[in-house]
């Protein structure tokens, strides 16, 4: 779906077109013009004022993100999310949640699989084990199933009339582990439920373990929201920026992180699916997304988002979709990258102020000394060298930038029309009869 445009970009794209249409209408008209007055502007002297006068300020410059859309761990968070306790269901006891968590995080590779075995070992003194590929079957984490875990082959239970026991132990979001043992006609413990709420409400991660159709308890993950990520998100705020946080934890998790983060939104249990959704959502409302990933499932969101920045740690598709690569593989410089735009479009915009306001004077500075001079090559020459002059002139002041405020669109541009708008009027008349009285004086023409 293609991205509307915003109305600060219709309304550039209008007064740029509609400013050329004017202009290209006054040189036609100027012939007549000068005859009526007595001035004869050849061809020549007409087609030097339309390449000397008509608008060359690039309008989309000022185009802006104003929605980003940022993971929660590793870059609201710390990322190194670990297991911090195990909550029992009723009968369970703590050693046989541990070990069947332990378990289950046997091939589980994230920070947060290992810290559950670590955890197991530490308080039960529960070892690694060894597992026989013939008895263990992985089961992976994926977007849809929000489970991982193991299934067990019990060959010791094997006889000549009964088939090996099959033990199946998962862990994962409470809301899928709930429907898995349903599915299987077990009961859920409304004492895990409550377990599950509390871990998030203090702004946890709850996994949920079953064995079979038992349910063993809940794992408590913790993990730190960033210093300092707070006032961040309030500077881009101040710019019109609106973050909101998508990721695949429960709702009590997520609404407790963007509390503490000062997130204007968030997307909770969010699958790759919903995530492309709402970008594209976002973009035919005529919003600029920026987006931050590292999976290949996040390849198609990444290519989707007007601004995209992939992990050099991730997966070779989301490097490839993403506009650029965090070699530092830190999500986080992600702000960094929207407050250096920022800087360039607050310059860029000061810039293009003062150019469509010098376009325009020009006009009323040109023209009306070609109607009544002798010499309409002298205006022009004037208007031809204030132009380069001008360009140079700003060169500087593109490189050491405007002074930075963390301010809104609607501010920046009437603080521009203000001060560059203003400038851009009033330099030309000033600039244009100068170079003329110079050049008239060294009787350079």
């Amino acid at each position: 779906m293609p991205r509307q445009k915003t109305p600060n970009e219709i309304a550039l794209t209008l007064l740029l077109s509609a400013l050329t249409i004017i202009f290209l209408l006054v040189i036609i008209a100027l012939k007549p013009f000068g005859l009526y007055a007595n001035v004869a502007f050849s061809l020549t002297t007409l087609i030097a004022l339309l390449v000397c006068l008509i608008p060359t300020t690039i309008g989309g410059l000022l185009s802006d993100i104003d929605v980003l859309l940022l993971d929660k761990t590793g870059t609201i968070t710390l990322g190194n999310r670990q297991a911090s306790d195990y909550v029992i269901a009723p009968g369970i006891s703590r050693e046989r949640l541990a070990d069947a968590a332990q378990l289950a995080s046997l091939a589980d590779e994230t920070p947060e699989g290992r810290s559950i075995v670590v955890l197991a070992k530490e308080k039960f003194n529960l070892r690694g084990r060894e597992l026989n590929p013939s008895q263990a079957i992985f089961v992976p984490f994926t977007a849809q199933t929000r489970m991982s875990g193991v299934d067990l082959t019990d060959l010791s239970a094997t006889t000549k009339n009964a088939a090996p026991r099959l033990r199946s132990i998962h862990k994962g979001a409470a809301p899928n582990i709930k429907a898995w043992v349903e599915s299987q006609d077990g009961a859920y413990p409304a004492a895990v439920t409550e377990a599950v709420e509390s871990i998030s409400r203090s702004g946890g991660t709850p996994l949920v373990v079953a064995d079979g159709r038992e349910v063993l308890g809940v794992i408590h993950l913790k993990d730190v929201v960033k210093g300092g990520i707070k006032e961040r998100f309030a500077q881009l705020r101040a710019m019109g920026i609106r973050t909101s946080m998508i990721t695949g934890d429960n709702p009590l998790t997520v609404a407790a992180i963007a509390a503490e983060a000062g997130v204007d939104d968030f997307l909770a249990q969010a699958t790759p699916e919903m995530k492309l959704a709402r970008i594209r959502d976002e973009q035919a409302k005529g919003h600029l997304v920026a987006m931050t990933g590292d999976g290949t499932n996040d390849a198609p969101v990444l290519a989707q988002a007007d601004v995209s920045v992939a992990m050099n740690t991730g997966t070779q598709a989301a490097k490839e979709a993403g506009n650029m690569v965090d070699l530092d593989r830190n999500p986080t410089k992600l702000l960094d990258i929207v407050e250096i735009g920022k800087q360039m479009l607050i310059t860029r915009g000061a810039l293009t102020t003062f150019s469509i306001a010098n376009d325009i004077a020009k006009y009323f500075a040109i023209i009306p000394a070609m109607l009544v001079g002798a010499f309409p090559s002298i205006a022009i020459l004037s208007a031809v060298i204030f132009n380069a002059l001008v360009i140079i002139a700003r060169i500087p002041l593109a490189l050491r930038d405007v002074a930075y405020r963390p301010i809104g669109a609607a501010a920046m541009l009437r603080r521009n029309l203000l001060v560059y708008g203003l400038g851009g009027i009033l330099v030309p008349f000033v600039g244009i009869k100068l170079i003329d009285r110079l050049l008239t004086a060294a009787h350079l023409v």
